[in-house]
């Protein structure tokens, strides 16, 4: 009964250590995230020139979030963006892959000494830091590293204390595998692979994997085995994430798992040289036994193992990119040729019905989710701006199919600009339930307003496609002067709703809103001086009061939308 409860303790012990280290790297993460996102997204956005600096700004993304994930989604919504080609966007994940192994690093820090000594200070500081509330931030990142740390620490002192090294069950069970046998890899491979799918934590397999290694019971190929099978799992987890996203976010996904699966394939001819030179840098003696050496020598030696999966995570991943960082543009034709673009029948655009940004189970954090959210606003004003491009090409259209089919279009834009508001605030009203910094929840208030007044310019644009309908369907015409002067109040909309773009999608800091302010101002002024010529007209009964009703309705509806524009714009910079 006592042993039972001893393995029940010990198992609790193993779960809760895990959790407690995937806890920690989830919350420093997310902190670091919300910290540096912005800044990272624009270091993401202008340090990609070529492969190699897209390769080097891939390593600083990740290893400053501790998250390869992090770095995919950002550079997989630059490139649905048009910001990235999909050979720079390859470029950044293979740097990724490289930045993620200092996570390696620090667990084997954590393996080599008793680090939870260093923690308590650490969760005092945090505490403080986040009462104090101006540095709530750091705290955060504080307890992150601190349960990390702590999580590591009851991992290595439960290894030890369960005696693996001298468990003679599980050292015979381990000692039934080959380590010269191809099999045996492919076998442990394969273990690696599942469990990081399992676990969706490739940091909580590479912990497992250093217990059982630095205890002396996993021999080291086993162990580099599991290590290159987290590498393909991690990449399995993300694929099935993508299988919804489009076709630039599965290309990418996909771009992963081949860049790892090559490199899987490569090591697997050279598995035990490459492994024997990690472990001759690191100083691990692969020829020590237990009953040549003793059992003091054997476990001490057996600690440095640690360091050489991380040696080996790194060595790997450096070579790996140093190669196929030449062939990114074969890779590139590779993945375009497996993954095959959606086909749509007509317009791409009106065949669009769902968001493209947000909604994909790849975003995980508040300032990756508000970063989607804003890709899918600046899409909003793009479609918003085509929508009233069809409406000028209804002033003109006399034939009655051409002016149903495009006025068909107004309509279901109509449609999809309220989906959009629907879904988008939707989505923003989940993430604003996380915790979020203060200048993180300003972002989501002007958000919210921003797709409200967006939505209105949809609703905009549909009554000018209404009021020309009514013209249409009443066979009137407008005079050569009224369309003069339609021609420029159309002409200032669409340049008022140009800047608008700009200022949506743009840096905050280097907007100017006067422009804004001054195409608002014409527009109210040529509304108004068309009110005042077209009672004129009427008197003069240069057209008739409808034709004259019409055009001023036109005008109007151009000045209301207008007036949106601006709300867009203040929403955006005040």
């Amino acid at each position: 009964m006592e042993t039972s409860q001893s393995y029940l303790l010990v198992a609790f012990k193993l779960l809760g250590s895990l959790a407690l280290l995937i806890f920690g790297m989830k919350l420093m993460s997310e902190t670091l995230q919300k910290m540096a996102g912005p800044q990272l997204r624009h270091v993401l956005a202008r340090m990609t020139t070529n492969r190699f600096t897209g390769m080097l700004t891939g390593v600083l993304v990740t290893a400053t979030v501790q998250s390869s994930t992090a770095t995919t989604v950002m550079t997989v919504s630059f490139v649905n963006a048009g910001l990235l080609t999909l050979a720079q966007a390859i470029s950044v994940i293979m740097g990724a892959n490289i930045g993620t192994t200092l996570t390696a690093w620090i667990m084997s820090m954590g393996f080599s000494f008793n680090i939870t000594d260093f923690v308590w200070p650490a969760f005092i500081i945090a505490i403080i830091l986040i009462y104090r509330k101006r540095h709530g931030d750091i705290g955060d990142f504080l307890f992150g590293i601190a349960f990390m740390f702590l999580g590591l620490g009851t991992l290595r002192q439960t290894g030890m204390d369960m005696n693996l090294g001298e468990n003679e069950t599980l050292l015979g069970f381990f000692a039934s595998f080959d380590p010269q046998s191809f099999t045996t890899t492919l076998l442990f491979l394969l273990i690696g692979g599942i469990l990081t799918m399992c676990v969706q934590s490739s940091a909580a397999v590479m912990a497992i994997t250093m217990i059982l290694c630095s205890s002396g019971a996993l021999p080291i190929y086993q162990g580099i085995a599991l290590v290159m099978g987290e590498n393909i799992g991690t990449t399995v987890t993300s694929n099935l994430a993508a299988l919804t996203a489009s076709t630039q976010a599965r290309r990418a996904a996909f771009a992963h798992m081949f860049f790892n699966l090559f490199g899987v394939c490569w090591m697997l001819v050279v598995l035990h040289p490459f492994i024997d030179g990690v472990c001759g840098l690191v100083g691990y003696d692969t020829e020590m036994t237990k009953e040549t050496a003793g059992q003091a020598a054997f476990l001490a030696n057996a600690a440095k193992l640690s360091v050489v999966l991380a040696a080996f995570h790194t060595c790997f991943n450096v070579v790996n990119t140093s190669v196929l960082i030449w062939f990114i543009p074969q890779i590139e034709k590779i993945v375009c040729k497996v993954i095959k673009d959606r086909k749509v029948q007509g317009d791409e655009e009106d065949e669009v019905t769902r968001l493209r940004y947000i909604g994909s189970p790849l975003v995980q954090t508040p300032e990756l989710s508000v970063f989607q959210a804003q890709k899918e606003i600046d899409l909003f004003g793009a479609r918003m701006q085509r929508m009233f491009g069809m409406v000028q090409t209804l002033i003109d259209e006399e034939d009655d199919e051409t002016f149903e089919k495009t006025f068909d279009r107004v309509k279901k834009y109509e449609n999809i600009s309220d989906n959009m508001e629907l879904e988008i605030a939707k989505f923003l009203e989940q993430v604003s339930e996380a915790h979020l910094s203060d200048d993180t929840k300003d972002k989501i208030r002007q958000m919210m307003r921003t797709i409200s007044e967006l939505e209105s310019i949809g609703d905009a644009c549909f009554n000018l496609g209404r009021i020309l309908n009514r013209k249409h369907e009443s066979k009137m015409t407008f005079t050569e002067g009224q369309k003069g002067e339609i021609d420029k109040m159309i002409h200032l909309v669409d340049e008022a709703l140009t800047k608008m773009n700009e200022v949506v999608s743009g840096r905050r800091e280097e907007q100017d809103i006067n422009e804004s302010f001054r195409l608002e101002n014409d527009i109210n002024a040529l509304r108004t001086r068309i009110k005042a010529d077209n009672i004129r007209a009427v008197n003069d009964h240069l057209y008739d009061y409808s034709l004259g009703t019409l055009y001023i309705d036109f005008i109007g509806e151009c000045e209301k939308l207008g007036d949106y524009i601006i709300n867009v714009v203040e929403a955006r910079l005040k």
